[in-house]
């Protein structure tokens, strides 16, 4: 399981689309694939055991190279997906489920799953695009640093561009200085730092074409924005560095409500 892309799937459309999602980013980084439905009710037993077995079938027959297996299990959706996460390489959810096991994965599971795991967690929602950058969300946090390791990998794994995006809001720097820096001191400095933060990870993945965005933003207004044609938004999990509030819990949740692609939520504490 330690090398394994574990997909919680339920009944519904965007479990769907989250399986082969899945499906393919397991065939690209030559990992297995393991299909869990946890089912919460017995008497559905029947039932959950037919929604998995189509659910395999569309990932085999969409990636008959990929090594796949598939299990109903009972309990609480969110601890059991928790639990898997610990041993998992990434861990796969819909953004909602409205299918027979609507229960399941319904938005508060996936977003208690994002925030919890102990592995990357992708939420599927949005356009699942195969050309497209990878979007990274930057402050100078340990979360930010992990976030980045995690978005570099993908970005070499899909051959595509990286864009970091780093949301400064002139009020983030100019609430405790006088005299007020100009907007576009503020900005110079800004890029700056952010070159700073990505020159270690472009020096280790020189085939990745990097580009900078700073954005006089809410966060997660230039982040959604940055991944309008994306094929992965990166976040890490909270960012508490000395742009404390950049890369919070409420970031996160809130490009998990509204980004227009798939979204990566990576923990500080995730090395794998």
């Amino acid at each position: 399981m330690g090398t394994s892309v574990v997909a919680g799937v339920d009944g519904s459309p965007p479990s769907g689309r989250a399986a082969l999602w899945a499906a393919t980013e397991a065939a690209r980084g030559g990992w297995p694939l393991h299909l869990v439905l946890v089912n919460d009710d017995p008497a559905r037993a029947d039932q959950a055991e037919q929604t998995l077995a189509e659910l395999v079938e569309r990932c085999r027959l969409a990636r008959p190279e990929l090594v796949l297996t598939g299990e109903v299990t009972e309990g609480h959706p969110a601890r059991d997906l928790v639990h898997r996460s610990e041993q998992a390489q990434l861990l796969v959810v819909g953004s909602r489920g409205y299918g027979a096991f609507r229960e399941v994965l319904v938005g508060a599971i996936s977003t208690t799953v994002a925030t919890h795991a102990r592995c990357p967690v992708v939420v599927v929602r949005g356009a699942a695009r195969a050309n497209g950058p990878v979007v990274v969300g930057v402050d100078d946090s340990p979360g930010s640093q992990v976030a980045l390791r995690h978005a570099f990998d993908c970005a070499a794994r899909r051959r595509a561009e990286l864009i970091a995006v780093q949301a400064l809001p002139d009020a983030y720097f100019t609430a405790d200085v006088y005299p007020p820096l100009d907007p576009p001191e503020i900005r110079t400095r800004a890029d700056l730092h952010l070159a700073e933060q990505l020159a270690g990870w472009c020096a280790e993945h020189p085939d990745v074409p990097v580009h900078r965005r700073v954005a006089n933003q809410h966060p997660v207004t230039a982040l959604c924005g940055a991944a309008e044609s994306a094929q992965l938004l990166v976040v890490g999990h909270r960012g508490r560095g000395g742009f404390a509030g950049l890369l919070l819990g409420s970031v996160a949740n809130g490009v998990l409500h509204h980004a227009p692609c798939p979204v990566a939520v990576v923990r500080t504490s995730v090395h794998r």
